[in-house]
């Protein structure tokens, strides 16, 4: 094969492998593992013909809110059950494209070495969405200081709660503030790559953590209802799973601990 010949059948293979590239994806985050995992894929993406603009968020109500106004073509941030939720709650029409990274939520302390020592009447920070704050509530029961109704699983709420033999005393507080609550409670909810990104606290030094039963709760990529098959969503979640680069960055994001994560693509 001719240098001439061998660079159009290299051309040609990057026009069938990223058809329709054209027009720039557009994929919303947050701050820290996702926004890092994303742009390292976004450079790379650029590099085979593929323009990706990575616009971070400081909630989880406006990425969704931009998806459904078209103001982006994906955004990964979330997991299916919030998904769902959001859906019901707002009227939205999305689906999810591809598994991500499923990370292992705990709870923190600073104040305490151990479950063991939270006071009487200990104060405990949670999610206040509801499917995050059921999550965070299950945990709790999985370590024996609270029970709740039974058969609520992951939908429960506060007032689900049926005993709390140390009478804690929860505060309700917006997914990523729990890293800034921590030092004022006993105890609160956190998210490891909301830490890592604040630098307030070592992430690795939970009380206990959740795990792979909870693979439901990887965050995905997600788009609007029918556009999954987008060939530039298609291409980029490809790359995506496919690199190494996004791999190495997913680990030093997550504080190089494997405890704290797991590649959700990679579980069966």
């Amino acid at each position: 094969m001719t240098l001439k010949s061998f660079a159009l059948a290299t051309a040609l293979t990057l026009a069938t492998a990223l058809p329709s590239l054209a027009e720039t994806l557009k994929i919303g985050v947050v701050p820290g593992a996702y926004a890092d995992a994303v742009g390292v894929a976004a450079e790379e993406a650029k590099a085979q013909g593929l323009e990706v603009e990575v616009i971070e968020f400081s909630d989880w109500n406006t990425p969704n809110l931009a998806l459904d106004a078209k103001d982006i073509d994906l955004n990964f941030f979330q997991h299916q059950p919030f998904m769902e939720n959001t859906e019901a709650e707002k009227g939205y029409d999305f689906a999810v494209v591809a598994p991500g990274i499923l990370q292992n939520f705990g709870f923190f302390s600073l104040k305490h070495k151990s479950l063991d020592e939270l006071p009487e009447g200990g104060s405990v920070a949670v999610a206040n969405d509801p499917v995050n704050q059921g999550r965070g509530l299950l945990l709790l029961q999985k370590a024996g200081l609270i029970t709740l109704k039974q058969g609520v699983g992951f939908k429960g709420t506060l007032d689900d709660i049926t005993a709390n033999p140390k009478n804690l005393q929860f505060t309700e507080v917006e997914g990523p503030q729990l890293v800034h609550v921590t030092p004022d409670v006993d105890l609160a909810q956190g998210y490891p790559h909301f830490i890592v990104a604040s630098g307030a606290f070592d992430p690795t030094s939970g009380l206990i953590y959740s795990g792979v039963e909870d693979k439901i709760f990887n965050v995905s990529f997600v788009s609007r209802a029918g556009e999954e098959n987008d060939p530039r969503i298609q291409a980029f979640v490809k790359l995506f799973h496919g690199s190494q680069a996004v791999k190495d960055q997913i680990h030093t994001s997550f504080a190089g601990s494997d405890k704290l994560y797991v590649l959700a693509w990679l579980l069966k």
